[in-house]
């Protein structure tokens, strides 16, 4: 057999003849996809916690997840746990300042085991 027009090409060699995407471009696509943006939002609340929770309950609680406008927040104990919901309100408030908009709906609390 020849290795002439006939033969098949391996899925995806036509992505290679494109022109390149600039880095900015293929980044933004990517943070622009759900679980990228999301990811990128609780690593932002996880960086300025201590401002979001104050530095005591900051010591014992984090940012865990944001999936449909659900921020979990993981406390270290339950006695923390019971904080960190007492405080959900006030929580979910002070995140969407540091998100700098009206992205948490509700606050959900779990205790690490």
């Amino acid at each position: 057999m020849s290795a002439g027009p006939s033969r098949r090409r391996p899925v995806g060699d036509d992505d290679r003849r494109r022109e390149p995407s600039p880095v900015g471009d293929v980044v933004a696509g990517l943070l622009g996809r759900r679980p990228f943006a999301a990811g990128m939002m609780v690593g932002r609340l996880a960086r300025g916690w201590a401002d979001v929770v104050g530095e005591r309950l900051a010591g014992e609680t984090s940012p865990a997840s944001l999936e449909a406008g659900v921020l979990t927040v993981s406390a270290t104990s339950g006695p923390w746990g019971a904080q960190a919901q007492f405080l959900a309100d006030e929580i979910k408030g002070r995140a969407n300042e540091a998100l700098g908009g009206d992205v948490i709906k509700r606050v959900r609390v779990i205790v690490r085991s």
